[in-house]
């Protein structure tokens, strides 16, 4: 069983649930306290044990690629005015060399196209693939983040891994859910299927599909003849629901807490959640929000 070594990110959308604040600026690039949305996914990619990251951009996703390389007059003038701790963290963003790759989704065809974009990158070998709007803190006590977790149990049982998480079942119409196969067992368990936006009634379980997925490369065979879908873009799951007939896949119900930062109320929720985590922010942030409320 081949490790999983890369990992691909689709930063080629255009934010449109977020404009007018993406018109000018990559929706991975705004803000969630004081770091980009791209880069808790990187890290969290990184954090796992991930050797390669491949950004499939699109255009005027330039910033994406300067923001993970050195900016030698910021840096030179952080350095000169003796700001160490500012130019420690602005350093500290910058992968070793080769560690990022990008290449252009052309025209935007959606999240299947965007991962079979990354074929060549990737080769003969599993990968993962991480939406970079869908930032998820990690389970605390020093437990590892939701990819690392979906790792380790992948170095368990190999196949097909999706990362899922209990929504209430009233709004399971908003998800993408899994059928579990047989009785479920503990967080690991075995999938017949997936359906998309299911009603309460007709849900096959409260389980929505999160933006964490390991994949085998067989995927990238299914993707290149897969039709048009939803919206008329190719689907990943329709090319995950046939690859199902062949092989294992898994659902996880990672533990850690996701944010939907793709649409401005749940960008707004991930940045109150996340600054309380954070010591500098955690009180002044709580008294103010207990006198504006």
């Amino acid at each position: 069983m081949k490790p999983v070594r890369k990992v691909v990110i689709p930063v080629a959308g255009h934010g449109t649930r977020v404009l007018p604040a993406t018109k000018s600026t990559p929706k991975e690039l705004l803000p969630l306290v004081d770091r980009p949305l791209i880069d808790y996914v990187v890290n969290e990619a990184f954090e796992a044990g991930i050797e390669h990251v491949v950004l499939v951009t699109g255009r005027g996703k330039g910033a994406i690629e300067d923001y993970f390389d050195h900016a030698f007059e910021l840096e030179a003038g952080l350095e000169a005015k003796k700001k160490t701790a500012i130019l420690e963290s602005v350093q500290n963003v910058i992968p070793k060399a080769g560690a990022l790759s990008y290449t252009r989704q052309q025209a935007p065809l959606g999240l299947g196209h965007a991962v079979w974009c990354a074929r060549d990158i990737v080769g003969d070998e599993p990968f993962a693939v991480s939406l970079p709007d869908v930032v998820i803190a990690g389970a605390g006590d020093g437990k590892p983040a939701c990819l690392a977790q979906m790792i380790g149990e992948y170095e368990k049982t190999g196949g097909n891994i999706i990362a899922v998480e209990e929504v209430d079942r009233q709004e399971t119409d908003k998800y993408g859910v899994v059928a579990p196969k047989g009785e479920r067992q503990g967080r690991l368990f075995e999938m017949s299927g997936m359906v998309e936006k299911p009603a309460p009634a007709d849900a096959p379980s409260n389980l929505a599909i999160t933006g964490r997925y390991i994949l085998q490369p067989e995927i990238f065979k299914l993707l290149e003849t897969t039709p048009r879908g939803a919206g008329g873009e190719i689907q990943l799951t329709d090319a995950m629901d046939a690859l199902m007939k062949d092989q294992h896949f898994y659902a996880y119900e990672y533990e850690g807490e996701s944010h939907d930062c793709g649409d401005k109320l749940g960008w707004m929720k991930a940045n109150v959640a996340l600054g309380l985590k954070r010591p500098e922010f955690a009180e002044p942030l709580r008294d103010f929000l207990k006198n504006a409320v």
